[in-house]
């Protein structure tokens, strides 16, 4: 109890500031947009965490890893480099990599598929210069997820930068964004690449991507814009460890075994090239009438070998989005009304092979699947007196999925899922300047993804169910004046037929619905603003505070003869503490120090393994150099500053008890950026 009152003191004074950054701006102030509504933080009722270029800055050059853990009730996780996953209030459940049930969006534009799958790992994070984090089912205007919904916003204003940095393992980065206004255009284009050979055998990584945008005001009622995304990655997968593994040697890529070949030996990695493309028009058909529309399509090759086969997959995506926006003002009330559709297929061709060191060998299965679904969705904003705020939506859900069995037998079906009708309902008072009080409850629904359906065992799961709940919250913000802002948040979701993650002999995942969960927890956020000391020696300083305090337990499941009721939910910790802190030496040296404390968390439904909590270090130095309009910025990250034995992405229910994947001992990046 005592170290847990040192740490919390500990990160209670931490603090963050940058000089050319929004470092002045509290985040009640800001506005979020909620998907083209943008309302004042204070008087949202929505379960929402702005992640603003204050906080992108801390990132390392290849993942968002770091902004993402300072949000109370986000975690972003990393398996090996180049491999993520993002849980929102314990989403990850069913996630053993990459992102599910939770909707991620590009600025207009849909990242995530008809089956609700996302490759978040294509997107750099230096292309995005803003986040928006919503956390519990938001049905209305985003679909069906119990997790939440992610608003990735891109470059806004005019501006151009470069950016190099070379770091540990061989790292290096580059990238070069050019944003400006061309008459009724603005115009953007961004290029990156990166590459590492990264702490562990068998785990490289190299990215490389071109996003190019243009938003063509064309008139002063109608804004027409379209966008493309490259991206090319490829990663290799060093694969899970034993604890006695993880002792041995940290850095060894997953060895082989009597009957089953190594990571490294066969060569195991994903190779994943995409290409996004869409257009989107926004139309003021009159004053407080608007129409908007998208149309985007994608396609992504898909190139996985694994340990004990090798797979290609070629997806072809299509998604449309459209909605009607009414708004009318009256004396004491204000109104806002939206109706629209949104929905998406969804087709992938799966070839699997034998794996013979990484060449593909005799084949195995070849199947087909496709993803229908999409949403109806009708919503309503009230605004009493600038006193009370109230938020009702409702989408009607429906998710259907076709598959067909090729080679080496020849099978087909078809199966629709109950439609699912999500109500939403969030309610704001505000009691005072800067005093708010909320309460919302709301259902949510998540199918199951394609990789779920079809996951590594090459069987299609036809028993699997989607998962659902009924999620209810409240909710206070306060400002103290214009110098300290503060924000807790309770949370009480109940889902049924839950889908986790089960392992075979052989390492190939499948998934199971488990009964239900009982999930409850306390978000809390602290954050100052950027205090001007007047001091040459610490010119400087702002802090910021975030935690999550989880009781998270299994109900009602069953496995075989085990009864797992009442068990803490797998991978899920109870108790993380986030803090930034930042001073600014003589005017010109900003020092960001952040932390991140994870307690224990179960890695099986048994809960009968256990890893130690830990607690992460790191530390930024920002120097910048002016000459004439260029400006550089000169940095160095210390990533974790205590060297510290941890693991920043489990396997979690691993067959072979092969949970661990070990993160890298203290590591440096220096770089330098140029703001032309």
């Amino acid at each position: 109890m005592a170290k847990f009152y040192f740490l919390a003191l500990t990160f209670c004074g931490s603090l963050v500031f940058s000089q050319k950054r929004d470092s002045a701006t509290l985040i009640s102030e800001v506005r979020i947009d909620a998907y083209k509504k943008p309302t004042s933080f204070i008087t949202s009722t929505k379960s929402v965490s702005v992640v603003s270029e204050n906080l992108l800055n801390q990132n390392t050059p290849e993942r968002l890893l770091e902004s993402i853990n300072q949000i109370a009730g986000a975690r972003m996780e990393e398996r090996s480099p180049g491999s993520y996953r993002i849980s929102l209030r314990g989403s990850s459940l069913r996630s053993p990599f990459g992102v599910r049930n939770v909707k991620v969006y590009l600025d207009d534009f849909i990242l995530s598929d008809a089956s609700g799958n996302t490759y978040f790992n294509l997107v750099s994070p230096e292309l995005i210069n803003r986040m928006e984090i919503f956390k519990g089912p938001e049905s209305g205007d985003f679909g069906a997820a119990t997790g939440g919904t992610v608003l990735l916003q891109t470059q806004n204003s005019e501006k151009t930068t470069a950016n190099l940095s070379v770091g540990s393992y061989g790292t290096f980065n580059e990238s070069v964004n050019f944003s400006k206004q061309f008459g009724k255009h603005f115009f953007q284009i961004f290029q990156n690449y990166y590459r590492t050979d990264s702490y562990r055998e068998q785990s490289a990584v190299e990215r490389k991507q071109i996003f190019i945008k243009d938003n063509f005001k064309y008139s002063k009622n109608a804004e027409l814009k379209a966008m493309i995304l490259l991206s090319d990655m490829d990663y290799q997968t060093p694969g899970g460890l034993t604890l006695e593994q993880m002792q041995l040697n940290r850095k060894q890529a997953r060895p082989k075994t009597a009957t089953v070949p190594g990571a490294k030996e066969q060569d195991a990695g994903i190779r994943n090239k995409m290409v996004l493309a869409g257009i989107s028009h926004d139309f003021k058909i009159i004053p407080n009438l608007s129409h908007f529309v998208l149309a985007q399509g994608s396609y992504v090759d898909f190139e996985n070998p694994f340990i004990t086969n090798f797979e290609n997959r070629f997806e072809s995506n299509f998604a449309l989005r459209t909605h009607l926006n009414y708004q009318q003002n009256w004396e004491k009330v204000s109104a806002e009304w939206r109706l629209g559709f949104e929905g998406g297929t969804n087709n992938i061709f799966i070839k699997n092979f034998d794996n013979n060191r990484g060449v593909e060998g005799d084949p195995q299965n070849f199947d087909k699947l496709k993803n229908n679904s999409g949403f109806f969705f009708v919503s309503q904003k009230l605004n009493f007196n600038e006193k009370l705020f109230s938020d009702i939506s409702l989408s009607l859900n429906s998710n259907a999925y076709e598959w067909e069995k090729l080679y080496p037998t020849s099978e087909n079906g078809k199966t629709k899922f109950k439609d699912q009708l999500l109500p939403n309902f969030g309610l704001t008072y505000l009691i005072g300047k800067g005093f708010s009080v909320r309460g919302k409850i709301g259902k949510g629904n998540s199918a199951p993804t394609n990789e779920e359906i079809r996951s590594s065992n090459q069987e299609f799961n036809l028993n699997l169910v989607p998962e659902y709940g009924w999620n209810k919250e409240i909710g206070v913000r306060k400002q103290f004046g214009n110098i300290l802002f503060a924000e807790a948040n309770y949370f009480d979701f109940r889902m049924k037929d839950a889908i986790v993650r089960r392992q075979n002999e052989r390492g190939q995942e499948f998934f199971v619905n488990s009964g239900a969960t009982v999930q409850k927890g306390i978000e809390l956020l602290l954050e100052s603003k950027n205090f001007n000391l007047k001091n040459d020696f610490l010119s400087n300083f702002k802090f910021r505070f975030s935690g999550s305090f989880y009781d998270f337990k299994f109900q009602n499941y069953q496995q075989g003869e085990n009864d797992f009721s009442g068990n803490d939910l797998t991978g899920v910790p109870k108790t993380t503490i986030n803090s930034l802190l930042n001073f600014t030496f003589f005017n010109k040296l900003s020092v960001d120090y952040s932390h991140f404390y994870t307690s224990k968390m179960p890695l099986n439904d048994a809960n009968t393994v256990w890893p130690d909590s830990n607690l992460i270090g790191n530390i930024q130095f920002i120097y910048p150099l002016q000459f004439e309009k260029t400006r550089l910025n000169l940095f160095l990250q210390i990533q974790n500053l205590y060297n510290t034995d941890y693991v920043l992405g489990f396997d979690i229910n691993a067959f072979g008890n092969r949970y661990y994947n070990p993160a890298a001992k203290r590591n440096f990046v220096l770089g330098v950026k140029v703001d032309f």
